[in-house]
């Protein structure tokens, strides 16, 4: 019996202490610390790229529709009538104001000029005898050999004759210039278009058709429309000095043809309507550009845009590093005090590329997260790298995933 309590006694003993070991054991294998909440946490904090918030000098762009415009306008229409005897252009090429296009035959205005020249010389030379006749009268109504009323007569006479003379000189000219607009001219340079006529053709004084249209290509207008709410707050910005336009006090305007590819040359903002259109609450801007090449063509549709002007404390995180809450707010997540994870409220104004122009909810020096996000919470420690450094180790900075 003795024995046995013996063995009982070492048995509990053992067990004892096999509890004692495991219990140090399982204390000694737990981390130090532990997750918010009171959790444990096993392994090192998640590593994180930043970005680094700091305040510099932002363009403020704005892209609107448009399409171009030709500068002039001229529609040829003859200004008298008759037959088309040669067409004088290369259509769809140059030409320059004053150059002859069309002839119209003359022949009949040819003979209006001959018949006016010779009622001129019919009046002028009726005039010749009674302006001597009137002269000889004077004289002898000083004397009494011929009577006050017939030199008045004669005098009266020679005035109607001297009006013919004024009347017939006006009938040449008018002549004169019916012959001349037998020869239509272009009345600006450009560029013509088809021919709406050809020769054997008959035409009519001031015509509805015209017989061809000439446009002027360089420079060029684009049209473009702006929101009438868009157009009070640019003016308020530019007036209260949060943004600053160029020293002209024009804003530049860059073009992006139908094909997507960016026009070469830089055009300038000339004016805007002076009313609003009611129906879509828009403004009408007009750009001028330099068209040397050809490139731009009338009724084109064209996207501009507008540098609006510069926004000098302004603050862009990418679009990676903005999410957003249940609400549909923009969220930030910030590194904070002893490297933890701050979930911060922004406010932004306008996407600019691939980043987000931030007016409220951070400042400058801000660690904004834009990579690992998946893996924090606001409240977590993390390993913060700075995301320009990691994107250079990689070749290059990562592209953002698609939303």
């Amino acid at each position: 019996m003795m024995n046995i309590a013996k063995w009982l006694k070492a048995l509990v003993l053992g067990g004892w202490l096999i509890g004692v070991l495991a219990t140090a054991g399982c204390k000694q294998a737990s981390p130090p610390g532990g997750a918010p909440g009171g959790k444990g946490q096993q392994g090192p904090p998640p590593e994180v790229g930043f970005i680094v918030v700091k305040q510099e000098p932002v363009t403020l762009t704005t892209e609107l529709t448009g399409r171009i415009s030709p500068q002039m306008v001229a529609e040829v229409r003859p200004q008298v009538g008759g037959i088309i005897k040669k067409r004088l252009f290369e259509e769809g090429g140059h030409v320059k104001a004053g150059e002859v296009l069309y002839q119209i035959d003359p022949a009949t205005y040819q003979a209006a000029v001959a018949s006016a020249k010779a009622t001129l010389a019919r009046a002028e030379a009726n005039a010749f005898a009674l302006r001597k006749k009137a002269e000889r009268y004077r004289q002898l109504v000083a004397i009494d050999a011929v009577s006050k009323q017939d030199y008045d007569d004669i005098a009266a006479a020679l005035s109607q004759a001297e009006a013919d003379i004024a009347g017939g000189k006006a009938a040449l000219e008018m002549a004169k210039i019916n012959l001349d607009y037998t020869r239509v001219t272009a009345p600006i340079s450009g560029v013509i278009g088809r021919s709406s006529v050809t020769p054997g053709a008959l035409v009519t004084t001031n015509q509805a058709t015209p017989l061809a249209t000439i446009q002027q290509l360089e420079p060029v207008f684009v049209d473009i429309t702006q929101s009438s709410a868009e157009m009070l707050r640019l003016k308020k910005s530019l007036a209260s000095g949060e943004l600053k336009g160029d020293k002209q006090g024009r804003a530049q305007v860059q073009l992006m043809l139908e094909d997507g590819s960016a026009y070469p040359h830089q055009g300038a903002l000339k004016f805007s309507e002076v009313s609003v259109e009611q129906t879509t609450g828009s403004v009408t801007l007009r750009a001028q550009f330099p068209n040397p090449e050809q490139l731009l063509l009338p009724g084109m549709f064209v996207r501009g845009i507008i540098q609006e002007g510069v926004r000098e404390q302004g603050m862009l995180v990418p679009q990676r590093g903005v999410g957003r809450n249940s609400i549909g707010m923009p969220t930030a997540l910030v590194i904070g005090a002893n490297e933890m994870v701050e979930l911060r409220m922004i406010k932004t104004e306008r996407a600019i590329g691939d980043a987000w122009l931030v007016i409220d909810g951070l400042q400058a020096g801000d660690r904004v997260i834009v990579e690992g996000l998946q893996r924090v919470r606001p409240g977590m420690p993390v390993k913060a790298t700075p995301f320009a450094a990691k994107g250079a180790e990689a070749g290059g900075q990562p592209t953002a995933p698609k939303s």
